[in-house]
């Protein structure tokens, strides 16, 4: 029953910590969101929504509560079916109490969920080192899988992202005493200039069918591992405008999200493999997503101040809105892209040292990786190393990096390069494109190669020892590599090694070694 001066849901919240009201009684943890209160106990998770209304988000009377729950539900069932369960009632009982999905008149609404173990947070992964390079990758194919299947919206992505701008600025604007002096206007004036810059590929992009209603809300938070695989749930339900977007926005906030908790080599295997499993088709849209992030921090910022609000703990996370800002700042700084080829016979590590040097010579999420290997397998799964075939693969991999690169990308191409021929194809196209470029060499002795190609297992190269020995003796009678553009690398001993050396050699794109 409620009592004097209290408001219309703490009764239902007392109810709801109640452990009786729970089919296996124990404890009863109660967690508070901006938007909603959310009740843990033994094997069952329930959700109400909060009474609140913020400029984006109206959940004032209990209809539009239950509206955004069912929609909750019917949103994230075909991505969490396990988790989901369905909407019930707080109803009014006989004696004036209070029951979950009993037969009165129904006073609040509820989603019931089976409740997930805290370890498969996505977090608590990241927290506890389980969130692997391998683990990033199939996120990025999960997330670009769920993309594809999302409807596809109308709207002009430019206008979507110019009315967010124009809501934050509302918004912080009264809540900017707990910034750093001219922090908000800095970034508002900084993301409306890359926003006029974008504003026509971000329009080509909707033509294209890149603006889909999509997760909205995709965040480290909102994703679990389990079993091994990655599971989105929670996706934005209030705003059906707020949630389309173009997809790499969508992809943009966990983007951001990472880097911000510096887990910086996986979000970039997040986004390689993301853009891997999209063939392509993303890579112009990279040209916006330094504003994509940089808004999503700047959103960041201002829920975490709201959230202080609406816990009546006005300024607590102000450092932390402060150090959002911070990092949407550092998105939108100005930063020239380079190229960086990495050749070598099979066996000598290119693969390792790409990877590793992703996050060194670009801010995060850091270059794209564009390997011939993984390009070939996208071409076809049929394993060839003949010369047309190879010509293929190295046009395919060379056509995605000017696009890369027009896009203001950093690339780090991964192939043998053992012609000449593929050497000066790189080297033209940073020329073109008006980009810094540097090629490593790696060289390692032939009975290392042979060991290390033997020992590979579910990697993408085919690459045997017979291979390795015929590209040794192709090499012995080609053209070396040119020093002015390619720096030799001794790649025989430990992969720390070669990244060490590496990096003390890309002083040609930087003027300082990494």
């Amino acid at each position: 029953m409620r009592q004097p001066d209290e408001s219309p849901q703490d009764a239902i919240i007392r109810l709801l910590c109640a452990p009786a009201t729970y089919p296996e009684p124990g404890p009863v943890t109660h967690v508070t969101t901006h938007g909603a209160h959310v009740f843990l106990c033994g094997r069952v998770a329930l959700k109400i929504k909060r009474a609140v209304r913020y400029d984006y988000m109206d959940l004032s009377t209990p209809d539009l509560r239950h509206a955004m729950l069912q929609r909750e539900l019917d949103l994230n069932r075909a991505t969490a079916p396990d988790i989901y369960r369905d909407v019930v009632p707080i109803t009014l009982a006989p004696d004036a109490g209070l029951r979950l999905d009993g037969s009165g008149p129904p006073v609040e609404w509820v989603l019931r969920m089976n409740r997930f173990a805290t370890e498969d947070e996505m977090t608590a992964v990241a927290a506890s080192g389980r969130l692997t390079e391998a683990v990033a990758e199939d996120l990025g194919r999960v997330i670009q899988a769920f993309h594809s299947g999302c409807p596809t919206r109308s709207e002009p992505g430019d206008a979507l992202i110019g009315e967010i701008l124009d809501e934050l600025e509302r918004v912080l604007t009264p809540m900017q005493a707990g910034l750093d002096v001219g922090q908000l206007a800095a970034f508002l004036s900084a993301a409306r200039q890359h926003l006029t810059a974008v504003s026509p590929a971000l329009r080509q992009r909707s033509a294209a069918g890149h603006v889909r209603r999509v997760h909205g809300d995709l965040h480290l938070g909102n994703l679990l591992l389990i079993d091994g695989r990655p599971v989105l749930l929670d996706a934005l339900e209030f705003d059906e405008r707020l949630a389309t977007c173009d997809v790499l926005y969508d992809l943009g906030f966990l983007l951001m999200d990472l880097c911000h908790l510096s887990f910086g080599r996986q979000a970039n295997a997040v986004l390689n493999a993301y853009l891997l499993a999209a063939g392509g088709a993303e890579d112009a849209g990279l040209a916006a997503l330094p504003l994509f992030m940089a808004v999503r921090a700047a959103i960041r910022a201002m829920v975490v101040l709201q959230t202080d609000q609406a816990t009546g703990q006005p300024g607590h996370s102000a450092a932390t809105a402060r150090r959002y800002l911070t990092q949407a700042l550092g998105h939108l700084a100005n930063r020239k892209p380079v190229g960086l080829a990495i050749g070598g016979v099979s066996g000598t590590g290119k693969t390792a040292l790409a990877r590793a040097l992703c996050t060194m010579i670009a801010p995060c999420p850091g270059a794209v990786h564009l390997r011939s290997d993984t390009e070939r397998k996208s071409l076809t799964s049929a394993v060839s190393y003949a010369p047309a075939a190879r010509d293929a693969i190295y046009q395919r991999m060379l056509a995605r990096a000017a696009r890369l690169s027009a896009a203001g990308a950093s690339v780090i191409l991964d192939a043998t390069f053992l012609e000449a021929t593929q050497r000066r194809a790189a080297e033209d196209l940073a020329s073109r494109a008006g980009i810094s470029f540097c090629g490593l060499w790696l060289q390692a002795p032939p009975h290392v190669l042979i060991e290390r190609v033997s020992a590979r297992h579910g990697d993408a190269s085919d690459a045997d020892p017979a291979v390795v020995q015929a590209q040794l003796a192709a090499l012995a009678s080609a053209d070396p590599p040119d020093p002015r553009h390619w720096r030799s690398i001794d790649a025989g001993g430990s992969a720390e090694a070669t990244s060490a050396a590496a990096s003390a050699a890309l002083s040609c794109l930087t003027g300082d070694p990494l």
